[in-house]
């Protein structure tokens, strides 16, 4: 299994996270392919200097692609309700994970833009999935062997109707090794029946290793987001989370996919049309 390559986050807490102002990224060629270009390397990027408008976040997604439209609507709202229907809709902590993998295919881009932050706590988190299979594969290979050898299985039904099912392995290897992609949300796992008997007990081990590499601190970049500020996140790749936050203030944010090759094609195209590339 081939799991070189440089494309790892590789930034610690004292590095600063790549980032871009909304104005210039959106007015000036060269800024955008830089933001892209560290999304690409990186997995993960953030934004500055939004207007903090409803649905702000959706013209970021189209400064390079389209908003793929879910039904959870083009975008949707990152708050506490009353009655949630979704963790993510209370002030209580998210572990780690990528988002919709119940979906075929899966979203491979996400968008989290900050209107309101006043709450106590409820810092986001972000952790390379990438870097945490490589770190699997030193501590234990037999364990990565099954998670990418074996589908587990995500669910998702809605009160609206939705009934969503994907079957895909935790870690996706491309034929020739190569590491294409992370799913991990246990609030979506179904039970996993697509692996022998025999096998089980080995697989929820490793299933346990994983999770457990996940949520190690040195593994976390954490930021607490501020009005007009935006995060972006490869969701094939970056596991992002959050920390719980207090009933005081309100925390506000609104969230929204996009794809990948949009992103790629956009940083594609700039970068054979501008001179600075080849300086």
């Amino acid at each position: 299994m081939d799991l070189s390559g440089d494309r790892t986050l590789g930034l610690s807490p004292f590095v600063s996270i790549p980032s871009a102002d909304w104005a210039q990224a959106s007015n000036d060629q060269q800024t955008l392919a830089s933001w892209l270009g560290a999304v690409h390397r990186y997995g993960f990027a953030t934004m500055a200097g939004l207007p903090c408008e409803s649905g702000m976040l959706c013209r970021v997604a189209e400064l390079f692609g389209f908003v793929r439209e879910t039904n959870y609507g083009r975008w949707f709202e990152v708050q506490t309700e009353v009655d949630p229907v979704n963790l993510a809709y209370t002030g209580m902590g998210l572990q780690a994970h990528s988002d919709n993998p119940y979906r075929d295919p899966v979203p491979t881009l996400q968008l989290l833009s900050c209107l309101e932050n006043s709450a106590d706590g409820g810092d986001s988190i972000v952790v390379d999935g990438f870097m945490a299979v490589q770190i699997l594969a030193r501590e234990s290979p037999d364990s990565l062997r099954l998670l990418s050898e074996n589908c587990a299985r995500f669910e998702f039904s809605g009160a609206e109707g939705t009934s969503l099912k994907s079957r895909r392995p935790m870690i996706e290897l491309a034929p020739d090794g190569e590491l294409l992609a992370v799913r991990f949300n246990n609030r979506s796992t179904a039970p996993i029946v697509d692996v022998a008997y025999d096998d089980l007990p080995a697989y929820y081990a490793a299933y346990r290793h994983f999770a457990e590499i996940i949520t190690r601190p040195d593994l976390e970049i954490s930021f607490k987001l501020k009005p007009g500020e935006l995060f972006i996140v490869d969701n094939t790749r970056v596991l992002h989370s959050r920390k719980a936050y207090s009933g005081a203030g309100h925390r506000w944010l609104q969230g929204c996919y996009a794809d990948k090759d949009g992103l790629l094609s956009t940083l594609r195209s700039i970068e054979r049309k501008q001179p600075w590339t080849n300086a």
